[in-house]
C-alpha cells in the first residue's frame, strides 16, 4: 500500500517545527515565518469551521496576488475544505457562475474586489452570510465593513477570535484540495478536481526535474488563481523554500526585473509576453541590474520564439531555461530542457520526471505514426479527478488511465512533441486561455449579428490577440466600435476582441454540415499586420 502524501498544511506544520523563525513567504506588505504561517492556518481553519462549514465544503476566493492566498490555501487544507480560486479578471456574471456551480458555502474576497462581489449577493443564496473580506492596498486601509447579517466578516477579526489550539481534521490524500475552473469549448467553465495527493505528487516531480531545494527562493508572478502558481507554491512549500509573491495588480516589467535582481530570487515562471516586456526595457535599465543569481527560469503557456529565448539567455547570464507543456487537468506533461532550447525551438519537449507516458491517437483511438497529428493523451500520477458535476465531460477526458484536454500534436523522430492545435481553437493571449465559443456567444447576442467566428491572430507582444469575424444580419447596420462596446461590459478584458472584421455570409468558410472552419478562417483573414 502506497504511503499517504502530505497535504499543504502538513508541509507548513513540518517546517514550523523544524525552522519556526525562518522566513517562509512574503509580499510587498508583510511576511510570514513558518511558525506564523502554521498558526494562522490553524486559526483560519477553526474560524471557518466555526461558521458552520464542514469537511468537503467549497470556499471561493477572489483576490489579486497577495500573501493571503497562501494562508487561505493552508487554512482550507487544515480544515478539509475545498478551495475554489476565482480569476479576478472575470466579469460579475462569470464569477457568479463559478461560485454557484461549485456550490461554495463561503466567499473570501480581497477588499479592492469587495464591491464586485457585493453585487452578486442576491444571486448566491447558498453562501448565506459567510462573506469574508481581507486586505488592503499598500497605501490605504479601508473602513471596517459592517458585520453580518447585512455585511461582511472581517478576515483578521475572525482569526483573532478563533482558538489558537491545533485544528485536527481527518483529511485524506484522496480528498479534494481545489476546484480549478478552466473554460471549455462549450463556453461554460469546468471545475477540474485536484486532490491533496495529486498536489504532493506534482510538487515532488517539479522539484526533481528542476533541481529545486530548500535553499531556493521562488518568485510567483502568474496569478495565484491559476494552476501554474498553485503548483509552484505547493512545490516550494513542500521543500521548505522561500516564496516571494509579486502582488502588483498588473505586470510591471521593470519592477519584476528589480525584484529578481535584489530579492535573491533563484527561480521564476513567466509567459513569453512577460519576458518580451522585460527585454523591451531600455538597455540602461537592464544592464544596471545584477541578475546572475537567477539560476532557473520557466517559460510556458504560449509558444516562445527563438529570438525571445536568445534574449532571455542573454539577460540572465546564469539562467537555465525550461519550457513546459501541461494543463490544469493533467498537470505537467512535457519539458524542453535547457540544453534543448535552441536546437528544438517550436517543440514543447518530451516526457519528464513525473509525466509517465504520452500517446498521440487518431479519432479511432489508434496511435498515429511519427510526424502525423493526433490527439495528445498523457498518463500521469497526478492527473485530475474529473470535472465537478460534469460526468459527461469527465468521461470524454479519459481513455482508461489516459487523459486528454483536446490538444492535437505530432511527435518527431527524436520523440519531441510539437503542438498543432491547442484545445481545438483555443487562443492564448499573454498566457491567458481564451475560448472562441465564449466570445462568440456574447457577440451572437447582439441583435445586428447574424453569425460570428472568433480566431487568434499573431501578435509580437501578446502571442495572439482576439479577432472577431462577424456576418451582419441582412439589412442590419452595425460597426466595429459598436460591437467592441457591446463586449466591454459582458466579458473579461483579456477575452474581448481587439478588432472586428465584417464580412459577407459567402466569405465564411464552412464544412459540408455548415460548421465554421476556424482554421481556414485564420488562414484567410487573420494574417498579422
Amino acid at each position: 500500500m502506497a504511503a499517504p502524501q502530505p497535504t499543504l498544511a502538513d508541509c507548513v506544520a513540518t517546517h514550523a517545527r523544524l525552522k519556526p523563525r525562518q522566513l517562509a513567504a512574503r509580499d510587498s506588505r508583510r511576511q510570514l515565518t513558518w511558525a506564523q504561517w502554521d498558526a494562522r492556518a490553524h486559526r483560519l481553519a477553526h474560524a471557518l469551521l466555526g461558521l458552520g462549514l464542514q469537511r468537503g465544503d467549497r470556499v471561493a476566493l477572489l483576490a489579486y496576488n497577495t500573501l493571503e492566498w497562501l494562508e487561505v490555501y493552508a487554512g482550507l487544507s487544515r480544515a478539509g475544505l475545498v478551495a475554489v480560486p476565482v480569476n479576478f479578471r472575470l466579469r460579475p456574471p462569470e464569477i457568479a457562475y463559478i461560485v454557484e456551480h461549485a456550490e461554495a458555502r463561503a466567499f473570501i474576497v480581497q477588499e479592492p474586489l469587495r464591491q464586485t462581489a457585493e453585487a452578486l449577493r442576491t444571486q448566491l443564496p447558498l453562501l448565506g452570510e459567510r462573506w469574508i473580506v481581507f486586505g488592503h492596498g499598500p497605501q490605504e486601509r479601508p473602513a471596517m465593513p459592517a458585520p453580518p447579517p447585512f455585511g461582511w466578516y472581517d478576515f483578521e477579526t475572525l482569526m483573532a477570535d478563533a482558538p489558537s489550539s491545533p485544528c485536527e481534521v481527518d483529511v485524506q490524500p484522496s480528498d479534494l484540495f481545489a476546484l480549478m475552473y478552466t473554460s471549455g469549448t462549450t463556453g461554460r467553465p469546468k471545475g477540474a478536481m485536484r486532490s491533496h495527493e495529486g498536489n504532493a505528487l506534482i510538487a515532488m516531480a517539479t522539484a526533481l526535474e528542476f533541481g529545486l531545494g530548500a535553499d531556493d527562493t521562488g518568485l510567483l508572478v502568474m496569478p495565484m488563481c491559476h494552476a501554474n502558481s498553485l503548483y509552484f507554491a505547493v512545490t516550494f512549500t513542500m521543500l521548505g523554500a522561500t516564496i516571494v509573491i509579486d502582488d502588483r495588480r498588473s505586470f510591471d516589467a521593470a519592477a519584476v526585473l528589480e525584484t529578481l535582481a535584489t530579492q535573491h530570487i533563484t527561480f521564476t515562471s513567466l509567459v513569453p509576453t512577460h519576458y518580451i516586456m522585460m527585454l523591451d526595457l531600455p538597455a540602461a535599465v537592464r544592464q544596471r541590474l545584477d541578475l546572475s543569481r537567477v539560476g532557473k527560469l520557466l517559460i510556458s503557456s504560449a509558444p516562445a520564439r527563438r529570438e525571445t529565448k536568445l534574449g532571455i539567455l542573454s539577460l540572465f547570464p546564469n539562467g537555465r531555461l525550461f519550457e513546459l507543456y501541461g494543463s490544469t487537468e493533467a498537470g505537467w506533461v512535457t519539458v524542453l530542457r535547457p540544453h534543448e532550447q535552441l536546437t528544438h525551438t517550436g517543440s514543447v519537449g518530451r516526457e519528464w520526471a513525473g509525466s509517465g507516458a504520452i500517446r498521440l491517437l487518431d479519432a479511432d483511438g489508434r496511435e498515429v505514426p511519427d510526424g502525423e497529428p493526433g490527439e495528445l493523451y498523457s498518463r500521469t500520477a497526478y492527473v485530475f479527478d474529473g470535472y465537478w458535476k460534469n460526468p459527461e465531460k469527465s468521461a470524454e477526458a479519459f481513455r482508461g488511465a489516459w487523459c486528454s484536454v483536446g490538444d492535437v500534436a505530432r511527435r518527431d523522430a527524436e520523440g519531441f512533441i510539437h503542438l498543432v492545435d491547442r484545445k481545438s481553437n483555443m487562443i492564448i493571449s499573454g498566457g491567458e486561455n481564451i475560448y472562441p465559443s465564449e466570445v462568440e456567444a456574447v457577440l451572437a447576442a447582439h441583435p445586428a449579428v447574424q453569425d460570428v467566428a472568433v480566431v487568434g491572430v499573431p501578435d509580437a507582444k501578446w502571442g495572439e490577440t482576439v479577432l472577431a469575424v462577424v456576418v451582419p444580419r441582412p439589412g442590419g447596420a452595425v460597426t466595429e466600435p459598436e460591437l467592441l462596446d457591446w463586449c466591454r461590459d459582458r466579458m473579461a478584458g483579456f477575452k474581448r476582441p481587439r478588432a472586428v472584421r465584417l464580412i459577407d455570409e459567402a466569405q465564411m468558410p464552412r464544412t459540408a454540415t455548415g460548421k465554421i472552419q476556424h482554421r481556414l478562417l485564420r488562414e484567410r483573414l487573420a494574417a498579422p499586420g
